[in-house]
């Protein structure tokens, strides 16, 4: 009774730790919705109000009177979708060639890549726009698609789990089987590396919707403004409206959480599958 007793309290312990951690992790949201859905003045109070109120539907109604919110919704969801899959296509497709395939400058290839990683992507801000502005996407969302559709990173990522997580046997057995490199790609690589598409997939897509500073610079028009640029122009001059910015956030962070359950539940079943198969 006594070892078993003293096995319970680890996982007490664990229990008690893992608890503490989520509402740490919960309560910034909770915190957020309790100041949308209160008055500026409960707001400034001190001791600061801790319970939600009742104007959340109200300050919900004043960010629709002053932005298109479910346009700029629609435009960060055109915009990270479309960034994530051809991450995900391109990056996959990288990694495989060079985790898989033997030609000539592989290495000097990939040190390159990982050069570029090291490199302030602030500094490519005036060329990247002088190209955006040459080829007139100003204004338009392939200006924010087009420079995301590869990603350094991603390639890296998916370079290292197709070499860690696929036998180079199992490749010559497909070429002897008369596959060639796309059939191989298609057939083996992508089914074997679900985990990793669901992992680089919630990374991509949450800097893509969180992006702000390059949207900013190439999309002036409010008709394609992107959520988190539309929700900045919710700030005056002079005053600030806390709990009207802070109700448009919450609702513009819901997508992006509902993302990520379903990307999280894909991973945990990726990992799954691989575990029984082998």
């Amino acid at each position: 009774m006594n070892e078993a007793g003293q096995r319970k309290l680890p996982k007490i312990a664990l229990y008690l730790f893992l608890g503490f951690t989520s509402i740490l992790s919960v309560f910034p949201f909770y915190w957020m919705f309790v100041i949308g859905s209160n008055t500026n003045s409960e707001v400034n109070k001190i001791p600061p109000v801790l319970l939600p109120g009742e104007q959340f539907m109200t300050n919900v109604a004043k960010v629709f009177e002053r932005i298109d919110f479910f346009g700029a919704l629609w435009n960060s969801f055109v915009i990270s979708t479309a960034i994530t899959f051809f991450v995900l296509f391109f990056s996959s497709l990288a990694g495989y060639a060079f985790a898989k395939i033997e030609f000539k400058g592989k290495k000097f290839f990939f040190i390159f890549l990982l050069a570029t990683m090291m490199v302030p992507p602030q500094l490519g801000l005036i060329p990247s726009f002088m190209i955006i502005s040459s080829l007139g996407w100003v204004d338009t969302l392939q200006a924010v698609i087009v420079p995301g559709m590869v990603s350094a990173f991603g390639v890296f990522f998916m370079r290292q789990y197709v070499a860690t997580s696929i036998p180079n046997d199992l490749i010559e057995a497909a070429k002897i089987d008369g596959c060639n490199h796309l059939r191989i790609y298609w057939n083996i690589i992508v089914p074997a590396i679900k985990p990793a598409f669901a992992t680089l997939g919630i990374i991509t897509y949450m800097n893509a919707w969180n992006d702000f500073l390059w949207p900013l610079i190439v999309l002036k028009d409010s008709s394609v403004h992107t959520i988190q640029i539309a929700l900045r122009t919710l700030n005056d001059a002079y005053t600030t409206d806390y709990p009207m910015v802070l109700a448009g956030t919450f609702l513009a962070t819901i997508p992006i959480l509902i993302v990520f359950l379903i990307f999280n539940r894909q991973f945990i079943a990726g990992i799954t599958e691989g575990a029984v198969k082998s």
